[in-house]
């Protein structure tokens, strides 16, 4: 079900409220009538729009705005399937603890944001697969005892994942990240075949060589709508051909002792002959803040911006953006953007301690999405970027500095990725009796 702005329903308020035009609420909004217009269109997500801005506008509720319709574009029916999106199930993982330790293999590991909170929920890492050479080091550095397998997923997957590995070891949990790419060309038996070529292709044949209980694979929001749903359902059939029930779910990183708002897709995939249903972890109750990251963090190198940036910058206050700075030293900054639609709210962004921190990109000072310290005018350090991912203070990256907030950047963020460890110990504890 999706929901969008009721067009009758802003009139019947703009009525009330004696605003008799869209160009004079427009102008009470701040933006273009044209932004409006798109605002108010069918196809606009209310929550990918200035909705807060609308509902403080008109001084109401964004419900009494709102209306939910159907949308069955999603809607995967070629056979009956295991697939669902849970709502509001979940699993309390506070007190789960593992029977015993369960072995991990995982493809794409990066730095090692997932592997850590995969081990800080009680798993056995068993060995990383992952391609870059300044990621593979920052793994080896921090867990020297680590099966780091420098190498190219396409020769790991054609030579047998399980020559890499101790000889009759069993994988309980596959997890990794692949890279989303497009599945348009995908072919109609929706087998392995069918996505050939792709990094998605390898994690499946690596998945088919294994056959673990559990396989666990993060990717961004963006994948549950990714070429119209077309890869998402491409790959769920492919892991349905190889013998698992499947559940997708989106997650947020703040739902579970981090400091970003970052959100995630997670697919997890029990096999067919366990009778288990797998559950997300339960959203904690306190949402940590900035100001609880970044308590006490170790001094640390950083980027800094240019003069001009840093002059722009300063007339921004925590928690502020682009509309914050007068209109002639926004329209220099933003240039083209400034006439552009949507919110723009990366823009000249500084974060305020009392919030949690937009979701950290591989560069912390690109205009599009800054991300600037709340009290000084520069980006975030190397160690203030690994706190607001959750990684301990102990864990090190490898490589210049660029390299290091790419690595972290790119990260699943550690407390997010032990509380999804629990959820699926939660399944693995009542499988213990089968290989």
């Amino acid at each position: 079900m999706e929901c969008r702005i009721d067009k009758n329903k802003v009139h019947a308020i703009m009525k009330k409220k004696n605003i008799k035009t869209q160009s004079e609420l427009a102008k009470k909004l701040g933006i273009t009538k044209n932004q409006l217009s798109v605002m108010l269109s069918a196809k606009s997500s209310p929550f990918k729009s200035n909705i807060q801005l609308l509902s403080k506008t008109l001084q109401i509720s964004p419900l009494e705005i709102i209306t939910s319709f159907n949308d069955d574009s999603f809607e995967y029916s070629e056979k009956k399937s295991e697939v669902t999106e849970s709502i509001n199930q979940f699993v309390d993982v506070a007190n789960v603890k593992a029977f015993k330790k369960y072995n991990v293999l995982e493809l794409f590991a990066g730095a090692g944001g997932l592997a850590c909170g995969l081990e800080k929920a009680g798993f056995n890492t068993i060995g990383l697969v992952e391609i870059d050479k300044y990621a593979a080091e920052s793994l080896r550095i921090n867990r020297p005892k680590w099966n780091v397998i420098e190498a190219d997923i396409i020769d790991v997957a054609d030579n047998g994942i399980c020559n890499y590995l101790p000889k009759d070891i069993q994988i309980d949990l596959l997890s990794g990240g692949y890279p989303c790419q497009s599945f348009s060309y995908a072919g109609h038996k929706k087998g392995l075949d069918d996505v050939r070529g792709t990094m998605f292709f390898y994690y499946a044949r690596i998945l088919e060589q294994i056959m673990p209980k559990i396989f666990l694979a993060e990717n961004v929001k963006g994948l549950i709508t990714h070429d119209s749903g077309k890869t998402l359902k491409t790959m769920i059939s492919v892991f349905e051909n190889i013998g698992y029930n499947v559940s997708y779910h989106i997650l947020k990183a703040n739902d579970y002792n981090v400091a970003q708002k970052r959100e995630r897709t997670v697919i997890v995939g029990i096999r067919k002959d366990i009778n288990e249903k797998y559950l997300p972890p339960k959203p904690y109750e306190y949402k940590p803040v900035l100001k609880d990251a970044l308590m006490n963090v170790p001094p640390s190198s950083g980027e800094q911006y240019p003069e001009k940036k840093k002059k722009v910058l300063e007339l921004v206050p925590p928690g502020g953006y682009w509309r914050d700075l007068p209109d002639d030293i926004a329209k220099d900054y933003m240039g083209k953007s400034y006439y552009s639609g949507g919110g723009r709210t990366g823009m000249a962004r500084r974060i305020s301690w009392d919030e949690p921190c937009l979701t950290l990109t591989c560069s912390p000072a690109q205009k599009q999405t800054e991300r600037c310290h709340p009290d000084e005018v520069r980006p975030f350090t190397i160690r203030e970027y690994a706190r607001i991912q959750s990684f301990p203070d102990d864990w090190e990256f490898y490589g210049s500095n660029s390299q290091q907030y790419k690595q972290i950047g790119n990260a699943v963020p550690v407390e997010m990725a032990k509380a999804i460890g629990l959820s699926i110990i939660s399944v693995l504890n009542k499988t213990t009796g089968i290989k």
